[in-house]
C-alpha cells in the first residue's frame, strides 16, 4: 500500500481543487493506492500550518504522515530538497481537479519536480 499526498485548496477530498502554494494550503488528501495502483480510500488531512508557514515545518509534518509522494502546484527547492532527503516522491506543476491529478500521477502522466521562487502571476503559476 502507498500513500500519495496532495496539496489541497479545499477539504472537499477528490472533487477538490489542487493548491498552488505547497505550504500554504489549507489541507492534503492522502490517498491510499494498492499494487495495483487502484485507489482504496483517501483521507482529508488539515494543514496544522496553515495561515503560519515556516520553511521546512511541513515537509517535516508531511513525512509524519508516512506518504511515499507529495504532489503540489508549487514548491520551493529547499522544500524539494528535504522531501527528497525523507525519500519522498515530489511532483509539482500540476494544478487542477484532484482526483484527475492523482488518475494522471497513478498512469505514468506526470512525475517530477522543479522549485520555483515565490514569484507567481495572478494565476498562480510559477515564472
Amino acid at each position: 500500500m502507498r500513500k500519495i499526498a496532495l496539496a489541497a485548496n479545499d477539504t472537499l477530498g477528490l472533487d477538490g481543487e489542487m493548491s498552488m502554494h505547497f505550504g500554504r494550503c489549507p489541507a492534503y488528501v492522502v490517498a491510499y493506492v494498492n499494487d495495483d495502483n487502484e485507489l482504496q480510500k483517501t483521507e482529508v488531512v488539515e494543514n496544522p500550518y496553515f495561515n503560519q508557514h515556516v520553511p521546512g515545518q511541513v515537509p517535516g509534518f508531511i513525512n509524519s504522515l508516512q506518504v511515499d509522494a507529495i504532489i503540489a502546484g508549487g514548491m520551493g527547492p529547499k522544500a524539494i530538497d528535504m522531501f527528497q532527503g525523507f525519500g519522498i516522491d515530489v511532483v509539482t506543476g500540476v494544478g487542477g481537479r484532484i482526483g484527475n491529478v492523482l488518475q494522471a500521477y497513478l498512469e505514468g502522466k506526470i512525475s517530477g519536480a522543479s522549485g520555483c521562487a515565490h514569484d507567481h502571476d495572478h494565476d498562480g503559476h510559477c515564472h
